[in-house]
């Protein structure tokens, strides 16, 4: 058996020759002496040494420790699989580089390796409320009161006043009895359904509803039922499909996000009151922003009384940081606190994150100007475009406006040009978007000035002639 002493004094010479062979350390060595070492710790000893598909590394604590691990043939093999379909993603030209921003979000951004102020036409930022100065002094104000975080999640010692306080705003504010905070709204998505819905039940679901909607569906029993996207016809056939079943839950995104289109809210609550149903609705591209006082799809429609359950974030138009929730009966909120596993095992939302959204839904509740604003600006950009003859899909009085172009490589060519021009967009692709279906997802803000939107659908039209996307 080999020492750790003899351990430390073989790798030390592995260091300052580089490859196997040296000092008599063949390869077959090598690999012998690593299968009887196994992993262990060393102290003050910097080494490292690596060849062929076996590797060490090694990481330093404090100065103090050095974890040696191997590099198996198996995730060499895996790593050569993943190589050649990264290398296909670029190939099809639907590659996802990050730009990385260097300033405040905000309607004007810093992009690194930009020397030139940039206009952001394609952040969640609905309000402009990330860098509004009374969200970000709430911030403040909360670390220093409040510290940074809880080190808990919330049924040890993970609460503060703090999260019951923005909870109790969070239901007033979208009319339910309670509501409780998650750390994204894909936890809350992940967590809702395995609780409420057992095997006896069913759940019906829009065939494009988000990913994290999905994923929280396939972790519970019930019966699982899809119709086609806002097809009322076919959400009856499969509401009747489902009628043996106990309790039965309609999901759907208020607004998809891609297609920035709307689901037809009056008409799912008929047919939920038709065939005895549950309604549930993901808000993350309503709440704050859509509707007469941004209170979201189910406002913009007048049917909030008929919604039960909806889920949100405060990740995008209110302050932007992080965080979501699920607003609904008493009861409902009660049984989550005792089974939502993402609750029961995630670290309580920051105190600076949880004040800054509170202080946002403070700016919504008492103002509407905001949401009026968005509304506006929506209006001049798609009316512009579509004079100009570009093809917009999604709703004509909702933000999200996909300008759409077909071909990946069109998007993201479009994009890189319009960067160049100082307007930051993002082209999408398959598989965000179906094949075939690439485009641009133009976001409007209630931060955007007149001129900003006027500047944007110029290059628009300037680009758009250029690549003949338009005449």
């Amino acid at each position: 058996m080999i020492t750790l002493q003899e351990a430390a004094l073989i790798l030390k010479g592995m260091s300052n020759n580089k490859s196997p062979g040296s000092d008599g350390f063949s390869t077959e060595f090598f690999k012998m002496f690593w299968k009887e070492l196994g992993i262990f710790i060393i102290r003050s000893l910097n080494c490292g040494f690596e060849f062929d598909s076996l590797s060490i590394t090694q990481r330093q604590d404090s100065g103090v420790l050095y974890d040696l691990r191997a590099n198996t043939a198996s995730i060499a093999q895996v790593k050569e699989n993943l190589e050649h379909e990264l290398k296909g993603i670029k190939e099809a030209g639907t590659w996802k580089g990050e730009r990385i921003i260097t300033s405040k979000q905000g309607p004007t951004i810093h992009v690194q390796g930009r020397t030139n102020d940039i206009l952001n036409f394609c952040a969640n930022n609905y309000l402009g409320l990330s860098s509004h100065p009374e969200v970000i002094e709430a911030g403040k104000k909360a670390l220093d009161t409040h510290g940074a975080g809880l080190s808990s999640v919330r049924f040890i010692c993970g609460t503060h006043d703090l999260h019951k306080e923005l909870e109790e705003k969070i239901a007033k504010f979208h009319g339910k009895e309670d509501s409780i905070l998650y750390a994204s709204c894909f936890d809350a998505n992940a967590g809702i359904f395995e609780v409420l819905l057992g095997p006896e039940d069913a759940i019906i679901s829009d065939e494009l509803n988000h990913a994290s909607i999905i994923d929280g569906i396939r972790l519970c029993k019930a019966k699982r039922l899809r119709y086609k996207h806002r097809d009322m016809a076919d959400l009856e056939a499969q509401l009747k499909e489902g009628q043996s079943c106990n309790k039965r839950l309609i999901a759907t995104d208020g607004v998809f996000s891609m297609d920035g289109n709307v689901a037809p809210l009056p008409e799912i609550c008929d047919l939920a009151d038709k065939y005895g149903a549950m309604t549930f609705i993901d808000e993350c591209h309503g709440t704050g922003f859509f509707g007469p006082t941004g209170r979201g799809t189910d406002e913009h429609f007048g049917v909030s009384h008929r919604i039960d359950i909806v889920n949100s974030t405060l990740g995008k138009a209110l302050g932007g940081a992080a965080g979501g929730y699920t607003a609904g009966p008493q009861q409902l909120v009660d049984l989550l606190r005792q089974r939502s596993r993402p609750y029961l095992f995630s670290n309580a939302l920051p105190p600076p994150v949880v004040a800054c959204a509170s202080k946002a839904f403070d700016l919504i509740m008492a103002n509407s100007d905001l949401p009026k604003k968005v509304l506006t600006n929506t209006k001049l950009f798609r009316s512009r475009m579509t004079e100009a003859g570009f093809n917009l899909a999604g709703d004509p009085e909702h933000p999200i406006c996909p300008v759409m172009l077909g071909d990946a490589r069109l998007a993201n060519v479009f994009a890189d040009e319009m960067l160049e021009r100082g307007i930051y967009v993002i082209g999408f692709s398959y598989p965000v978007v179906p094949k075939g279906k690439a485009r641009i997802r133009v976001q409007l803000s209630a931060a955007h000035s007149e001129q900003e939107i006027n500047r944007a659908v110029d290059a628009f039209i300037e680009i758009g002639r250029k690549l003949k996307v338009i005449s």
